[in-house]
């Protein structure tokens, strides 16, 4: 690793430490020469799928188009951004743990509705109306039911 200071090729590493949820490295380092000390972090780059849209385009995966979309969803919604956060990395493990090159965008969009579905009822309708493009308001009825019977299993 190079020294930001004096640009030197050599410098040793004083300490290693997990970071986050163990899935980054942080070290400290010193330089060999002017005996500055700095800290890196190491990730694994890992590649996610490219996902197939509905009209059979291909993009690479965009974490913040998925963000947007979770925030739009979310907007005026009493829901901490660590929540969200935590939600966009479990789909991203999700993603990972597939081992596929490519994913369909509605298995995506499954996983979304199944997380904003745990973090709050109206932003999953809301994110549902769009997703699965309802026409009137019998969509709407019909998903909101579909989230009254859980309740109503668990209240007995």
């Amino acid at each position: 690793m190079r020294c930001p200071f004096c640009t030197t090729q050599d410098t040793k590493v004083i300490d290693s430490r997990l970071t986050g949820e163990g899935d980054q490295v942080r070290r400290r380092r010193e330089c060999i020469d002017c005996e500055e000390r700095f800290t890196t972090y190491e990730t694994a780059e890992l590649m996610l799928p490219r996902v197939i849209k509905r009209d059979d385009t291909r993009e690479t995966f965009n974490e913040e188009k998925l963000r947007q979309g979770l925030l739009k969803a979310l907007e005026k919604r009493p829901v901490s951004i660590e929540k969200v956060e935590e939600a966009l990395l479990r789909i991203k493990r999700k993603l990972l743990a597939s081992g596929e090159r490519e994913i369909v965008s509605q298995i995506l969009g499954e996983w979304v509705m199944d997380e904003l579905k745990i973090l709050d009822h109206v932003a999953y309708v809301r994110f549902a109306s769009v997703y699965r493009r309802f026409q009137d308001v019998y969509a709407f009825e019909e998903e909101i039911e579909k989230l009254k019977i859980p309740k109503l299993l668990t209240e007995q």
